[in-house]
Parts: C-alpha cells; sequence; structure tokens
C-alpha cells in the first residue's frame, strides 16, 4: 500500500463524505436558517409550520450540491497545499505519529493557515450555491425551482445578488475551517491515548484498524467542530441575515452593529445548538469517510 494517495481519492472521498452527511442532516440545516431569520422565532415555532416531515429535507438539492461539491474542491485543495508544505520538509508526507489517517503533518500554525486559506477560496468559488441553499431553506421565499430562484435573484439583484454576505461567510468559513484542521490533526494524536488499549487493533500495514481508525477519526472530527463552530458562530448569524435580507444588511458591520442595538448579543449566537448538532455530525461522517476512502484508494 502507498503512504501517499492518489490525488482523486481526495476528490471522490470529499464528493461522497459531503454528500452523505448533507442529505441526512438537512433538516438542522434547514430549522437553523428558520431560527436565524427571525428573532422571534423559537425552535418549536420553526417545528410546528413544517407541514410534513418531507419538509425538513426542503432545499436539500442545493444543499447536497454545494456540500458535495465544495467538500471535494476543500479536501482536494486542501491536500495539494498541505503536501507541498509537507514534502518542503525532513519529515515526510505521512503523518508518522497519526496512525488512524494518511495525511500530511504539518505544525499547528500551518495547519491552521493551510486550511483557512483554502477554505477561504472554495467558499467564494461556491457561494452561488450557499446563496441557493439559505434561500430555499428560509420561509422568505417560495422558489420552486433552483433555476427559478436564479433567475429571480439575477433580475432583482444582478450578479452581485450571488455573493451576497461572502464578506461574513469568508469571515466565519476561513477561521472555522483553520481551527477544524488545526484541532482535528491533534485529536487525531491524543485520542488514541484516552480509549481502551483492546481497541486499538493494527492491520499488517502497521496502520489501525478500519474499525479503530473510524473511531478515532471521526471522534476527532466531532469533537473538532464543536469547538470551531462555537467560536464562530457569530459570523454564521451575520452571514444569514446578509443573504436573506441584503437590502437591509448590506454589510457585515452594519448587520452587526444593528443586532448589537435593537436585539440582544445573543441573537449572534442563534441556532447555535442546531449549528453544532449539524457541523459535529456532518464533520463526523464526511470525515470519517473521506479518511477511509482515501485510503481505500491508495
Amino acid at each position: 500500500m502507498s503512504e501517499k494517495p492518489k490525488k482523486t481519492s481526495h476528490l471522490i472521498g470529499g464528493f461522497v463524505g459531503g454528500l452523505t452527511s448533507a442529505v441526512i442532516l438537512q433538516p438542522f440545516d434547514l430549522l437553523k436558517t428558520r431560527l436565524q431569520q427571525n428573532q422571534n422565532t423559537t425552535l418549536s415555532n420553526a417545528i410546528r409550520v413544517i407541514g410534513s416531515p418531507a419538509q425538513l429535507w426542503k432545499g436539500t438539492v442545493p444543499s447536497a450540491l454545494r456540500t458535495s461539491v465544495g467538500s471535494a474542491l476543500f479536501l482536494s485543495t486542501l491536500n495539494v497545499v498541505r503536501t507541498t508544505i509537507a514534502e518542503r520538509k525532513v519529515f515526510g508526507a505521512r503523518n508518522k505519529n497519526a496512525d488512524s489517517s494518511f495525511l500530511p503533518q504539518l505544525t499547528m500554525y500551518e495547519n491552521l493557515v493551510s486550511g483557512g486559506v483554502t477554505r477561504a477560496v472554495v467558499g467564494v468559488a461556491t457561494m452561488p450555491i450557499t446563496i441557493l441553499k439559505v434561500r430555499f431553506e428560509s420561509t422568505m421565499y417560495n422558489y420552486r425551482s433552483m433555476g427559478e430562484a436564479a433567475k429571480h435573484i439575477f433580475h432583482s439583484e444582478g450578479i452581485r445578488g450571488f455573493f451576497s454576505g461572502c464578506n461574513a461567510t469568508i469571515l466565519r468559513d476561513a477561521p472555522y475551517a483553520g481551527l477544524y484542521v488545526l484541532f482535528y490533526e491533534q485529536f487525531k494524536l491524543q485520542l488514541p491515548h484516552l480509549l481502551p488499549s483492546q481497541m486499538l487493533k493494527r492491520d499488517e500495514h502497521g496502520m489501525y484498524s478500519t474499525k479503530t481508525s473510524t473511531i478515532v477519526n471521526c471522534l476527532a472530527a466531532f469533537s473538532s467542530a464543536s469547538l470551531a463552530t462555537t467560536v464562530t458562530a457569530p459570523f454564521d448569524t451575520i452571514k444569514t441575515r446578509m443573504q436573506l435580507n441584503p437590502t437591509q444588511y448590506s454589510s457585515f458591520l452594519r448587520t452587526f452593529t444593528s443586532i448589537i442595538a435593537h436585539e440582544r448579543p445573543k441573537t449572534l449566537f442563534d441556532g447555535l445548538s442546531l449549528r453544532l448538532a449539524r457541523k459535529a455530525l456532518s464533520a463526523g461522517i464526511a470525515w470519517g469517510i473521506y479518511e477511509e476512502l482515501i485510503k481505500k484508494f491508495s
């Protein structure tokens, strides 16, 4: 088995992991958007207006498209960036200390910067899909198809409408991704010391078995996503407001000051519990699948 996975495996692994998590966890995203669109909306009210269980998956198509494509682009680009950095060092390309993973070994600072910069670039590229996703999930618009939504946004707001809240999204996603990658790599190293020794089974290549590595990687992803999500929660609320009502919330600073002045600081954390559940579970599913697929394709 090669220690350096093929580049296409990162693209495929990211796509499959992102698609799976997006479809399974769409209800969390939809309810989070409903909570953030109006300060007077509660979780019980948001659930009450759902006509049928199937409505919880409204917006799944743009959400799955954004998450799968975004995840594939992010993870494959991140791998190129991190591998390039790693190969310029004497350590080699694979993390010799994380026996559950084939990903490159970098310093904490390098993980933080590479994750943040890569996410910012990919976030801008997938912004139009993000706009469609958020508006589909909201009750403020009644689009029947992605084509109808795209036409309405273009005619009423122009090309700029597809990038509403872009700055807020980057300010949310870049720190989140940087912190996530940093935490994830650290948790992968530390978690095996906390697990019972009988669980740490290895295969013929000296790596942890599929079951062991899946447990380690999923727990590391879940924990990392929880921490990074909490830190960046205010940016998510601001981003959602700007994307749903760009006329009223035309800039990051204006949105932030409006919420602080006319609502409550706590409003910046609206939907945090749902976003925590969604992001943590999504990371556990997506990165667990991703790590195992890049091993299979190696």
